[in-house]
């Protein structure tokens, strides 16, 4: 890949062993033109496959990691008094921030991301299989484990390449796209945007950097995203669950973790869809793809295989354990829009009881959001709330996580709800459980390895 090449060569990653941050590793070191170092606090099993594939990796940041790097890239998580970037500065080291790194590699492609407040990673990584599914061999970034192929990057040698476009920091805003699909905008990352208006003002930046000859996929069911493009000269196609939409969903069938609709695109029936994926919100999402896929002409059977086999992206909606008395799920949500998607979707299928366990993610959020959160757990039967995930912020004076608690019974009074701190957990559902229940994890955090523990306890 020519223009990896002409990023450098070594290059080294603050915090490799993110989503993120990993992704652009694997696809350079996939491509093999470029040497790739990096660090992190500690391992993870995305660590273990990039040293299998050649990086090295240091475990805990120190300055002398940077030495002998022609660039150091680094990730919204590692604030700038970072010894390895602080080093780096010192020696003359050119650093950028991920986005910048993955535009470079974008040099030269078709470049198709998708972006939006909920729904990025089910959705660019369904984008990502449809391109692979249809043999255009894509390259491909996206925020979560693209189930189907295990992996959340991969280096193809056709012209298109995939990104997830993450607008929590504004850096979106570095990629100039030829095709953008919008899933939505909420009161998302404010510490950062200040206002939701600055907010908005970055999503209309963002339309804007598109292609003159591309296209904007958006949701016709945001009417923030529906007045930005109404605005707009660029060619845009608007999909939603409503009959106003370009392409919208009717006849839908929700069963189990799956669904079926028909879809119907400026007026005409593209045919009926089986959609492996639960949720109303994600049959929106879909027909983004749907509508991707007929832009780039790619096969109507071959869009329809995609969706029916498409397996979704780890920690979404992820069954992590099923047996006759028990049904145990993971899920990423950790904002109240998602959570409340979320539960709606496991509603559907039918448990006893659902007991939801949040860990919530960032003091910022929580108290920004604090209102948001008393009202999002209304369809669980049993709530949980664990400790804060700090994700490097320090802890905010009078927020913690029985504040929420506190705010779900001000709003239910008769829910049962509860706070327990995170290594409790585990014993505390093994005593609590029924069958019938459908237990499930939410949060960004590491409240994965929780439900991970859990699990391996109900197995044995």
């Amino acid at each position: 890949m020519a223009e990896a090449s002409q990023i450098n060569k070594h290059i080294h990653f603050v915090g490799i062993g993110g989503i993120g941050m990993s992704g652009i590793a694997l696809i350079l070191l996939r491509n093999g033109v470029v040497r790739v170092s990096g660090s992190d606090l500690k391992e993870n099993k995305i660590i273990d496959e990039l040293k299998k594939l050649g990086a090295s990796v240091f475990i805990g940041h120190n300055a002398v990691n940077v030495e002998g790097a022609d660039l150091v890239v680094y990730s919204s998580a590692i604030k700038e008094n970072n010894p390895e970037i602080v080093q780096a500065c010192r020696l003359g080291i050119p650093v950028i921030k991920r986005a910048e790194a993955l535009a470079k590699l974008m040099q030269d492609k078709t470049v198709i991301t998708v972006t939006g407040s909920h729904g990025k990673t089910t959705t660019s990584s369904l984008a990502s299989l449809l391109l692979s599914e249809a043999g255009l061999r894509p390259t491909a970034a996206v925020g979560g484990i693209l189930r189907n192929m295990e992996t959340n990057a991969y280096a193809g040698d056709g012209k298109f390449f995939v990104a997830e476009a993450d607008e929590s920091d504004g850096s979106f805003l570095f990629y100039r796209p030829k095709y953008s699909i919008i899933t939505n905008i909420d009161h998302e990352h404010l510490d950062y945007y200040g206002t939701f208006e600055n907010e908005l003002k970055a999503f209309k930046k963002f339309i804007d950097s598109t292609e003159e000859s591309g296209c904007v996929f958006a949701c016709f069911d945001d009417l923030n995203l529906r007045k930005m493009l109404q605005k707009s000269n660029f060619e845009h196609v608007l999909f939603g669950l409503t009959g106003s939409a370009d392409i919208y969903a009717k006849n839908i069938r929700l069963g189990g973790l799956s669904s079926e609709f028909d879809c119907i695109y400026k007026n005409k029936q593209v045919g009926r869809f089986s959609l492996s994926l639960a949720g109303m919100h994600n049959i929106s999402n879909s027909l983004s793809v749907i509508a991707l896929g007929l832009k780039l002409g790619i096969n109507l059977d071959v869009i329809k295989k995609t969706l029916s086999s498409y397996k979704g992206a780890g920690r979404r909606i992820e069954v992590k354990f099923e047996n006759s008395n028990y049904l145990v799920i993971d899920d990423y949500a950790h904002h109240p829009t998602e959570i409340q998607a979320t539960l709606k979707a496991v509603k559907d299928l039918n448990p006893k009881r659902i007991i939801a366990i949040f860990q919530p993610h960032r003091y910022t959020r929580t108290k920004l959001l604090m209102d948001k959160f008393a009202k999002c757990f209304t369809l669980a039967d049993k709530v949980i709330i664990t400790d804060i995930y700090a994700a490097s912020e320090l802890a905010i004076e009078g927020i913690d996580s029985r504040c929420i608690c506190g705010k779900i019974k001000s709003f239910s009074p008769k829910k049962d709800v509860s706070y327990l701190a995170k290594d409790q957990l585990v014993a505390n559902l093994l005593k609590t459980i029924q069958p019938g229940d459908l237990i499930i994890t939410l949060g960004a955090g590491d409240i994965a390895k929780i439900c991970d523990e859990f699990v391996e306890e109900l197995r044995e």
